[in-house]
């Protein structure tokens, strides 16, 4: 028999889910589409600094990176910072054969990167391909975030089938207009570890999928 809840079956619970999804990213998006230009820039900036003074970044030897769209905080100059500290730097690549992204290791900020397949910064093809099982932390980018650990992704999937094979801490990197409680989940969310944004840095949540 189909589980229920109140008196909806499991399939129809699925599609509320993701009509919630839906709406909240039209919210979210009209809110960063009032953002200026100098107050992305000062959020990025501290959501830099933040990131910096903790232990896990410190400590941190392989960082998965994301390439920064417009409205997302712009963590490249943490990028570089960690290639030129010696840390082992991946950027996701997507690969269109297999239809989602691998991380692949660069060494240079600009030698290494390209414009990909959707228009964000990614490993040339030569870049090497590192198991997703050796990175000591993950920024994750994402359209908004609660602070328990939830995520809202643009609705492709791409990222969440990528967190999926991931083993290491993961950080939310977002300004904070995009913490919204709460985010509607699927079996397939991930919660991640952590929420970084210009003024918080979120405690550490168990690495689960939501329920």
């Amino acid at each position: 028999m189909a589980s229920v809840a109140r008196g909806k079956p499991e399939t129809e619970i699925m599609t509320d889910a993701q009509n919630q999804k839906a709406v909240l990213r039209s919210q979210v998006r009209a809110i960063l589409d009032k953002m200026s230009v100098s107050e992305r820039a000062d959020g990025s900036l501290q959501v830099c600094y933040r990131l910096e003074q903790q232990a896990i970044w410190r400590d941190a030897k392989s960082i998965l990176f994301y390439a920064p769209l417009p409205e997302e905080p712009d963590i490249w100059k943490l990028l570089e910072d960690a290639i030129a500290a010696g840390k082992q730097v991946l950027l996701p690549r997507f690969v269109p054969e297999h239809n989602h992204y691998v991380a692949c290791h660069i060494r240079d900020a600009i030698q290494d990167v390209k414009p990909g397949k959707f228009g964000v910064r990614e490993p040339l093809a030569a870049c090497e391909k590192i198991l997703l099982n050796q990175l000591d932390l993950i920024l994750v980018p994402g359209l908004a975030f609660d602070l328990d650990g939830r995520r809202l992704g643009r609705g492709k999937g791409f990222y969440d089938r990528l967190l999926g094979a991931i083993h290491g801490p993961t950080c939310g990197v977002a300004f904070d207009q995009q913490i919204v409680s709460p985010i509607p989940v699927e079996p397939h969310d991930m919660r991640l570890s952590f929420i970084l944004t210009p003024t918080r840095w979120q405690c550490e949540q168990p690495r689960a999928v939501l329920k």
